[in-house]
This record gives C-alpha cells, structure tokens and sequence, in this order.
C-alpha cells in the first residue's frame, strides 16, 4: 500500500473513530448522536486539531453517508401514514413549515442577503427531526398519546416537504430560469406522489420474486440508481435516496434487507456528520454580527415552529398544541443537508453555513429537556386504539 492510500486509511480511521467515542460519550450524557458527530468533526477537522482535511475524496463519502442517511429515513416512514394522516397533522406540517421558511427567508432579506441565500436558510428552518423527539417519546412511554401521533405524522410530512423545498433550492442556485424551476418543482411532486401512491404497491411485487441476499442488492441498486436519476435532473441526490426509501417503507423485505441498511448507515452516516463538522469555520464565531445572527435565526426557528405547529394543533387544546409545537422544534438531518448542498454549491458563505449548524445544534439540545418538562405537568391524552 503505497503513502498516500496509508493516510487516507489513517484519517478514514480517525474520522470514524473520532465519531463513536464522542458518540459513546455524548450518550451517557443524553446528547443527541448528531451533535456528537458533528463536534467530533470539528474536533479532528482544520479548524483545531488538523488530523483530517477537506478533500475530494472526504467530500465524496459524506455524500455516500448522506445517500444512506436518506435511504434509512425514507425506509422508516410508514406510507399508509402519510395516506391516513389525520387533517390535524397535516395542518401541523403544513405550517410548521411555512412559518420558519418564511421567517428565515424574510430576516436574510431584511439583512440584504441574496435571494439564493435567503431560500437556503429558509429551507434549512424547516424539516423536524423525527428520531429526535420520537425517542423522547419512546423514553417518556408517551407514544401511544394524541401529541406523539400528531407529531410523528407531522414530521414525516415535514421530511418529504423539505426535500421539495431543498430540491427548489438547488435548483435555484444552479441559476436556472424560473421556468425551469417550476418544471424541477412538478417533477419533484410528481415522482414522490408517485413513489407514495404506487411504490408502496409495487414493493410487494418485487419482494415475492427477489428473495434472500438479491434483496439487499436490489433495494441498493434502487436506491442509487434514484440518487443519479435525481441528480441528472438537477435535484439533489439526497433526494432520489429519499423516495427509494420510501418505496420500500411498508414492505417487510426478505434477506434481512432494513438490517443491513442499517449496518450500512452505523458505518457510511458518520462520516457525513463529521465532514459537516469539519467544514466549519470557528474563526467565524469571533464576529459578534455572526453570533449575533445565528442568535436570531435560532430563535425565529423555535417561534416558526411553536406558532405554525402550535396553531395547527391548537383544536387539542392549548397545553396539547404547546407540546406539538415543542416536539417539532429540533432541526437535524434534513436541515443539515441542506447546509451541507448550500456550501457546496457556493450558495451559502461560511458564516451562514456557521448559523446553521449552531441554530440545529441548539434546538436539538434544546427541545428535549422543555417537552419533557411539559408533558411530566400536562400529560397528553392516550389515542384511541384502533
């Protein structure tokens, strides 16, 4: 093995090590693994100790975890619950939302932003990190409550409605024509209405004639063969990923298939959360317009979500609409994906993609500690078996 594939070996050995023992840590600790992985990235990245540096070929494996990481999230979105979702989760997500888009879109404007920018930030605002608060919930025994089911069903629809927004983001920093980005905005609809209305039919299909280890080829052919699919047609691959998973989400495939997905995400994942970590500047954080900045954005990004969710939900009641509107704060994947495209594309600077990553690393932390205080004083109602 030749010196140059040896320090590629040394620094995929840190990288990934670096992000289970921060991880490991972080867990006694009940930091969230995201935020672990993310500091570790720093850690290890340019900004302190230099052990790792930004390169092709660490940019290309983030963008191979974030593939899988979209894959994953796809695959545990159940379809029939986007199909049966109550009018009330679908007001939730619809408005939880367009409140922190615009609310973001708007203050980037107002600081004379570009527009580019300005919808970059908005787009990061938006998705809810599900496996966040769903474990809370999970810890609390407060799944089977009216709250939990609101904002679980909310939050897979905030996931497909930030991936069309994210999509009409790219698009718009390729510097395409409006007609075009409306034509990339049809296609994005149309392929995930099609993925939800007929993938879910078709899985099954495919199941009953590729069974034991084709499986697990098959869904990964799937998967990437979308990813490029979504890529020539000028969204972001992350995208295609997204609604392979999807395709899959109902069907219980044989071979094992959602194991080794997962196998796959607990090696390929970490390394995208630690490249997004090593892609920020602290030199930044020394201006005090940037802190200042990231200040506001992360407080529009709690009220964007505790007004539109909160309004959405308020027919439960105002303690119950409180709790949606709490659980649906933590930003995460998709939003730090988003950050992750905007940089690359040269959309966003520095400091924004510095605004980012602080504004989900403290909802994330945040939201937590405050639904739990909320729901130990107000429990939420049990729903109704079915």
């Amino acid at each position: 093995m030749d010196t140059h594939s040896v320090e590629i070996l040394f620094q995929i050995f840190v990288m990934f090590t670096a992000a289970k023992v921060l991880d490991a840590a972080g867990h006694k600790a009940h930091v969230p693994t995201v935020i672990s992985e993310i500091l570790a990235g720093i850690l290890v990245g340019p900004s302190l100790l230099n052990l790792v540096q930004i390169q092709e070929w660490t940019l290309a494996l983030a963008q191979l975890g974030a593939i899988v990481l979209l894959f994953s999230v796809g695959m545990s979105q159940k379809l029939t619950d986007l199909l049966a979702v109550g009018g009330t989760a679908m007001l939730v997500a619809v408005l939880g939302v367009v409140a922190p888009f615009f609310l973001g879109w708007g203050l980037m404007v107002l600081l004379h932003h570009n527009q580019i920018e300005s919808v970059f930030l908005g787009a990061a605002m938006v998705a809810t990190s599900v496996g966040i608060t769903a474990s809370l919930l999970n810890e609390l025994g407060a799944l089977r409550t009216v709250v939990a089911s609101v904002i679980l069903a909310a939050a897979v629809i905030d996931d497909v409605l930030g991936i069309i927004v994210l999509a009409l983001a790219s698009t718009l920093a390729l510097g395409v024509g409006y007609v075009e980005v409306v034509s990339i905005a049809v296609l994005a609809v149309g392929f995930t209405l099609f993925i939800v209305l007929l993938g879910h039919r078709l899985a099954p299909v495919m199941n009953r004639y590729v069974a034991g280890e084709p499986a697990f080829a098959l869904a990964m052919i799937l998967c990437l063969g979308l990813s490029l699919a979504a890529a020539k047609a000028r969204i972001a691959a992350i995208i295609g990923a997204f609604l392979a998973g999807l395709f899959f989400s109902e069907e219980e495939l044989s071979g094992g298939v959602k194991d080794k997905v997962h196998a796959l995400h607990e090696f390929l994942v970490p390394f995208f959360f630690v490249t997004m970590g090593m892609q920020m500047n602290l030199g930044v954080l020394g201006q005090g317009s940037i802190l200042l900045l990231a200040a506001l954005v992360t407080f529009l990004a709690i009220v964007g979500k505790l007004i539109g969710c909160g309004l959405g939900a308020y027919r439960l009641g105002r303690e119950q609409a409180l709790q949606v509107g709490v659980g649906m704060v933590p930003r995460g994947e998709v939003g730090l994906i988003v950050a992750s495209i905007g940089l690359g594309l040269s959309a966003i600077s520095d400091e924004v993609y510095a605004v980012v990553i602080i504004m989900v690393l403290i909802t994330t932390l945040a939201a937590p500690p405050a639904l739990r205080l909320l729901l130990s004083r107000h429990p939420a109602p049990l729903r109704e078996s079915s």
